[in-house]
């Protein structure tokens, strides 16, 4: 079984202004001392109005959503002694004039230095899908064949419509400010790992980019871990969600996988049309046409349901199938969680929307 692990960032936010405030060491340290979290479960990032938190190395989904349901209960519990909340969105909704504080490290105070306002505007939040690679060579030929499927996991993961108090008309407004670093968007096809690893090396070399952790490419090769991370959707509302799209791309990776070991030719994915489908998946998510991987505008449905079919049979390997589909076509019923903001935004303005956020981080 290719096993799988999920990193997942969040919110600190007062409960009635759903403003971030800036008390992540004060949260992490609660919640490492509690008796179902550890401290290497729940880290730092680069804002102080933010938390991340990353479960152990699973084996199945049933795993990976109890990890995630007891860590986000973990932070709430540490956060709410702390009188603030946790909330799983993209970007921060509502946001005060001024900055909020960096992260007292090394890298995060370079990175400050080196893009102040980037930094500033780093209100976002991901979620990120490890999967298990059996080595290099094997990870750059799954990425290279992942690559045309990552606009469709921006589209499902849309959790990011509103920034500054209004609505951005994205569905994934993080999956735009993201974009503005140096090296970011879809990944760029490779040769083979060599031809990964140097070029890797020459942006290294350029100083444009200080360390491989900003590479922030939506999927890349894993420094730390043998994994391929996955990083292009939002962090989702839901636990069931974030289960949903850590199936789905466990599944994606090991059809990739599968497909280079048999021979199968390459997707013939253009960078700029790729660049093109994840903007227009940004920005309508599953509310309008959806590119396929060849760039061919579809129903959302359609697009979906031919995804759905090409990793059936890693879904079914994994015993995945029943759950997943039930997921993807409550996804397509139900809306986005872009979706669901935008609606209790419109019915119920700011009440509703921070209930929303706050209630739903925490379900089951």
């Amino acid at each position: 079984m290719i096993t799988v692990g999920v990193e997942e960032e969040f919110f600190l936010v007062d409960p009635v202004t759903c403003l971030p405030v800036a008390l992540a060491d004060e949260v992490r340290r609660a919640a490492g001392l509690g008796p179902i979290a550890e401290n290497e479960e729940v880290q730092s990032e680069l804002l102080q109005s933010q938390i991340e938190v990353a479960t152990p190395v699973c084996s199945d989904l049933d795993e990976v959503g109890g990890h995630l349901l007891r860590l986000r209960h973990a932070l709430g519990t540490a956060a709410e002694k702390n009188g603030c909340r946790i909330v799983a969105t993209g970007t921060a909704p509502y946001r005060e004039p001024g900055p909020v504080p960096v992260t007292e490290s090394a890298r995060y105070l370079a990175m400050r230095s080196q893009a102040p306002q980037l930094v500033d505007e780093q209100l976002v939040n991901g979620m990120h899908v490890h999967v298990a690679v059996p080595g290099r060579t094997a990870g750059v030929a799954a990425l290279n064949r992942i690559r045309p499927w990552l606009p469709v996991l921006v589209a499902m993961g849309s959790n990011s419509p509103l920034w500054d108090g209004h609505d951005t008309g994205f569905a994934s407004w993080r999956t735009v400010i993201f974009g503005r670093w140096a090296v970011s968007g879809p990944p760029p096809p490779f040769a083979d790992a060599a031809d990964h690893d140097r070029r890797v090396r020459t942006l290294l070399d350029s100083g444009v980019i200080s360390d491989t952790g900003q590479i922030y490419w939506q999927a890349r090769l894993s420094e730390r871990y043998p994994t391929l991370e996955v990083r292009c959707t939002d962090v989702q509302l839901r636990v069931d969600a974030a289960v949903m799209l850590a199936g789905l791309v466990r599944a994606l990776v090991t059809t990739a996988l599968r497909a280079e070991e048999s021979g199968a030719p390459l997707p013939d994915c253009p960078p700029e049309l790729l660049q093109a489908a994840n903007w227009h998946a940004a920005r309508h998510g599953l509310s309008d046409l959806l590119m396929d991987p060849e760039g061919r505008a579809r129903r959302a449905g359609d697009v979906l349901c031919r995804l759905l079919d090409s990793v059936t049979p890693a879904l079914e390997e994994a015993g995945d199938t029943r759950e997943v589909t039930s997921l993807v076509h409550r996804l397509l019923q139900q809306g986005t969680p872009a979706d669901l903001q935008r609606r209790a935004l419109a019915e119920g303005g700011l009440p509703a929307l921070a209930d929303l956020l706050i209630t739903e981080t925490v379900a089951p």
